[in-house]
């Protein structure tokens, strides 16, 4: 890259330079990965619409046909004068609505199977940054469960969630489940991790969170070895959270038991959050995070309705 042009030449205003390197300090005191998650949500914010609701507020939503029950003074006299069927007219809500993030931050997140992976404790932290971007967007108030800092919106919000998530003095907890807490009625709950913990204990954490009204999301992040083992030969297993080494001396020979029990995980989480009224997803680490975050948008759009 070429050297910058200094403060005398004549194509750089001082105050253009100054201004310029102002952003540049700015942007350098961006968390990167705030800026990751920007990206990421940019670009699944092109191909989706906004969770917009039916509501009192005073932005126009949709027309649809007169029912039973409406109100008069819903109905739209110039929409229904252009054909034969009686509209009503429709508004958004505009009350914005708390929706609370949380990652696994155990041990068990470090893993990786590759170098060219990201660890599946770095996919989940994106994640949950570019939802709460897309969600301030579009007028949310957002917080991260647990951290004991209340629900903002905008710009604020995004930084505060960054510097928290960033911050070396909260890089791990040894929990895998989030802590049950009094939060708000009929707000969201989106819960990133590798979700395997004993089923039981995942339902705890769950019915005490929908018991308190709450709707919510579970994304499950897995590293690809972890869904095909594809291991060969005699293979050493080290835990990362203090179990005991394993030894296989064959694991092809173990492999489609493995499969089998992570699909029976899998097939009692979505039972689990299809109980709850939740909403259940994987989401691979060699795959695109835009994939995973269109797939939970589309998810919570589907609520918001």
């Amino acid at each position: 890259m070429p050297p910058s042009p200094g403060p005398t030449s004549p194509s750089q205003p001082a105050g253009t330079l100054l201004a310029r390197h102002r952003a540049e300090e700015l942007a350098s005191a961006l968390p990167p990965l705030l800026v990751a998650a920007e990206r990421v949500a940019a670009t699944v914010a092109q191909g989706v619409h906004g969770r917009r609701r039916v509501g009192l507020g005073e932005t126009f939503w949709q027309f649809r046909r007169y029912q039973p029950g409406d109100a008069p003074s819903m109905i739209d006299w110039r929409q229904s004068a252009k054909t034969q069927p009686v509209y009503v007219r429709e508004n958004e809500w505009e009350a914005a609505q708390s929706v609370w993030l949380w990652r696994d931050r155990s041990a068990s997140m470090d893993f990786r199977s590759a170098a060219g992976l990201p660890t599946k404790r770095e996919r989940a932290d994106l994640l949950t940054l570019a939802t709460a971007v897309l969600l301030a967007r579009g007028g949310e108030r957002v917080a991260l469960l647990n951290s004991g800092v209340r629900p903002d919106h905008g710009k604020t919000a995004i930084d505060r969630l960054a510097r928290l998530m960033t911050d070396p003095r909260a890089a791990a907890a040894p929990d895998p489940l989030p802590k049950v807490e009094l939060l708000p009625r009929h707000a969201q709950v989106v819960l990133f991790g590798d979700l395997l913990s004993p089923l039981p204990d995942i339902h705890a954490t769950v019915s005490g969170l929908t018991g308190r009204g709450l709707r919510g999301h579970l994304v499950q992040i897995l590293d690809p070895a972890e869904e095909t083992l594809p291991y060969d030969g005699r293979v050493d297993f080290q835990g990362l959270e203090g179990e005991q080494p394993l030894l296989v001396p064959r694991v092809e020979a173990v492999r489609e038991a493995y499969r089998e029990r992570l699909k029976a995980q899998q097939d009692g989480l979505a039972a689990l959050a299809r109980t709850a009224g939740w909403s259940f997803a994987v989401h691979r680490t060699d795959r695109s995070p835009q994939s995973a975050l269109l797939t939970l948008w589309g998810a919570m759009a589907m609520e918001a309705v």
